[in-house]
């Protein structure tokens, strides 16, 4: 989302991610194999992220600690969430949680063909957190694509736009996703 970002300033637009609202290690769910599935609605706090989807909507800033990805060796940092004329709130489940969807004045999914989300989900794995490919593919097999199936694809025909981003939403130039997605927000303000 960082072209969406770069596309607004400061005062005009604040991304707000369901990222941040992870629960804790200790929290997460359990596959049969013991390894925690951190793609199942339950490991979201969707209570405090569509609480403060509200709170910002009412003009209330929001200070939150940024969620490291369980990496012990990270710092986490204080991030504050302004509101601001536009709010994006980004997650894999924003339409799944009925208290988040209804709080969307226009819901936009992205979408990527399945072999394409594969290879960026190792490749962001491999690079930013560091994880083997085996487990990376373990966890795609068992977790990423069931939760898509069963949590995220039967609400894709509840969005009001579906954009595909098979090349990169940010770069493709071709009447793209983004140019579309910019300048119709462009007009709310």
């Amino acid at each position: 989302m960082s072209g969406l970002a770069q596309s607004f300033n400061q005062e005009e637009i604040c991304f707000i991610s369901q990222d941040h609202y992870y629960k804790k290690m200790e929290l997460q769910p359990v596959d049969d194999n013991g390894v925690q599935n951190f793609d199942k609605p339950e490991s979201i706090d969707h209570e405090a992220f569509a609480q403060d989807i509200f709170r910002l909507k009412q003009g209330e800033t929001i200070r939150k600690q940024e969620y490291t990805f369980n990496n012990p060796d990270k710092k986490p940092f204080d991030i504050l969430f302004k509101p601001a004329p536009i709010i994006i709130a980004e997650g894999i489940f924003v339409f799944y949680f009925s208290e988040i969807a209804k709080q969307l004045d226009l819901k936009v999914f992205i979408d990527a063909r399945e072999h394409i989300k594969l290879h960026r989900r190792i490749a962001r794995d491999l690079e930013e957190r560091g994880y083997p490919v085996d487990d990376v593919l373990y966890r795609y097999g068992a977790h990423v694509a069931p939760t898509y199936e069963k949590y995220i694809k039967p609400y894709k025909y509840d969005a009001d736009i579906i954009i595909p981003n098979n090349i990169f939403f940010e770069i493709d130039q071709h009447s793209s996703g983004l140019d579309v997605l910019v300048s119709f927000l462009r007009s709310k303000l």
